[in-house]
């Protein structure tokens, strides 16, 4: 079954002196405000959409990385991943970072990288970033 999930900016005045703000209204988890510095220069407690797709990104791909080891029969003991993204003004999102560090019981470390390097690949979100030409994984069985 297909689902759905709704994002609704509401944005004042122009890119570089206007303000705005995003609310997650499907889980109705929050709104946060949006603007050009928090992209451009400092955050300063206001994010941004590239901070917002390093979120989607680093837990789509735990989500596909879980799955895919307990598809092989292993269970995540812990997995944390966090995804850098890099935005170049003029140019738009240049890179990504993935980082992950996992402790599984019984994975070897030439599986790990294997299933590491196939949830990159396979994750929705990965695939939705198709476009970005640089995404790399660092991946650490710990």
């Amino acid at each position: 079954m297909a689902t759905t999930r709704t994002a609704n900016t509401h944005w004042e005045g122009n890119l570089m002196e206007g303000k705005g703000s995003v609310a997650l209204s499907s889980s109705n988890v929050g709104t946060f405000d949006v603007n050009w510095p928090a992209r451009a220069e400092q955050p300063n407690g206001v994010t941004s959409p590239e901070e917002l797709i390093a979120a989607a990104h680093s837990s789509c791909y735990s989500m596909a990385f879980s799955h895919g080891l307990a598809g092989k029969g292993y269970t995540v003991a812990a997995l944390d991943t966090k995804a850098d993204v890099t935005f170049q003004p003029g140019e738009g999102i240049t890179g990504i970072v993935l980082t992950v560090k996992a402790s599984v019981p019984g994975l070897s470390e030439e599986d790990f990288q294997a299933a590491a390097e196939d949830a990159k690949k396979n994750c929705p979100v990965s695939q939705a970033l198709a476009g970005v030409k640089n995404i790399t994984l660092n991946a650490e069985l710990v």
